[in-house]
């Protein structure tokens, strides 16, 4: 919005003397790295006050596992307030609503992902939250069923929007894989590789809907530990902030080789908020946290991070950045699956993994920090294949 304005209002500007003051909004840069601070203090500021109010509506948290010996480890965090992903929602869309390009259409497509999973977030965690206060018998949240229905539409809608965006540019419809070059080295333009692999429009879709799908599940799964999905996610925005300037660059695209997508530049502002919510939200999640993101907050992470990797191409990239995330998802899988399969046996001691290092004898803590780690040494494995081809 800020953009926007200035643009409409630079001649006035200029003429009394203060566009040189504003001109850096112009600046893509300077307005990504400040959503990072204007998406931190405005989760900072309001952070306290909707914790209390939180509070006030009983909305706590009571985490029930099918061991025992789960829930004597985790039974501190029983009342402590969830649906505190409202905070993070709010902020990415005062961030970006201030900070980004409002005519670019990358953008009102993230508006949308937003606010249709954190809808969808925050009536599961509200029904089951509140499932108390209302007659016996009545739901206590969303069936899976219905959740993977919205999250796959919306999948959906993206994968579409971003097709469509990318009609005339057949770099903005490819499958980059590491090792492989998107553009021929060393010539005049953007001359793609022979190799390079096109989708059809069918398959771009699908693509889409599993990975925005499947990347919020993930983050949704891994939510289950003081500080493990905000940090997680805070190191995956701020990779893919990276990796949007560049998509957004035909000169530094072709310099790196992987697909350019004209207007994507933009979603570095949108990472750039989610770095900041989440680092906001740390101040208060960290542990012992003081209130958890539910469903509300961990439903649109994981959506935005697999939207923005659509949107530029990097949906493998992703796989690698958020592998902790996916680790997580995989886990759950696999025991539930070899559970029923071998009619009572498992291959963690809980899942989702998470889980499994805490029974083993590392301490909340100590399984955080270090997934943080791994999470920290993905990204920069990340880096390291862009310059592999």
């Amino acid at each position: 919005m800020l953009y926007n304005l200035l643009q409409g209002f630079d001649e006035w500007l200029a003429e009394h003397g203060s566009y040189s003051l504003l001109q850096v909004l112009y600046q893509l840069e300077f307005r990504a790295f400040f959503s990072v601070v204007l998406s931190f203090l405005i989760v900072l500021c309001c952070g306290p006050r909707t914790i209390r109010w939180l509070v006030r509506q009983k909305i706590g948290d009571s985490p029930e596992f099918y061991r025992q010996d789960v829930n004597d480890l985790m039974k501190d965090r029983a009342g402590t307030p969830t649906m505190g992903g409202i905070l993070i929602c709010a902020s990415l869309l005062v961030t970006i609503l201030l900070m980004a390009d409002l005519s670019n259409r990358y953008i009102h497509l993230v508006l949308l992902l937003t606010v249709w999973l954190a809808g969808v977030g925050a009536i599961d965690d509200w029904l089951k939250l509140t499932s108390g206060r209302r007659a016996p018998g009545s739901r206590e949240g969303l069936y899976a069923w219905e959740k993977l229905l919205f999250q796959v539409g919306i999948g959906f809608l993206c994968g579409w929007a971003i097709y469509r965006l990318g009609v005339g540019n057949d770099a903005a419809h490819s499958l980059t894989i590491p090792f492989l070059r998107t553009y021929i080295p060393g010539t005049e333009g953007l001359e793609l590789e022979p190799s390079t692999l096109i989708l059809p429009f069918w398959l771009f879709i699908v693509i889409a809907m599993l990975f925005v799908a499947g990347t919020s599940n993930a983050v949704n799964i891994t939510d289950g530990m003081d500080g493990l999905a905000a940090g997680l996610s805070m190191i995956a925005a701020v990779a893919f902030m990276l990796l949007s300037y560049i998509s957004g660059s035909p000169e530094r695209a072709q310099y790196m080789l992987f697909p350019y997508v004209d207007g994507t530049g933009e979603l570095m502002v949108v990472a750039g908020s989610i770095a900041g919510a989440c680092l906001g939200f740390l101040w208060f999640n960290c542990s012992k946290a003081r209130v958890f993101m539910g469903d509300t907050g961990s439903l649109p992470l994981g959506g935005l991070l697999a939207c923005i990797a659509v949107a530029i191409r990097q949906e493998v990239l992703l796989v690698i950045i958020g592998g902790v995330f996916f680790v997580e998802l995989a886990s759950s899988a696999l025991q539930i699956g070899w559970f029923k399969f071998t009619k009572g046996k498992r291959i963690f001691r809980c899942a989702p993994i998470h889980h499994h290092f805490h029974l083993g004898g590392w301490t909340e803590t100590q399984v955080v920090v270090r997934f943080w780690i791994i999470a920290v040494v993905l990204v920069g494995t990340a880096m390291l294949l862009l310059k592999l081809r």
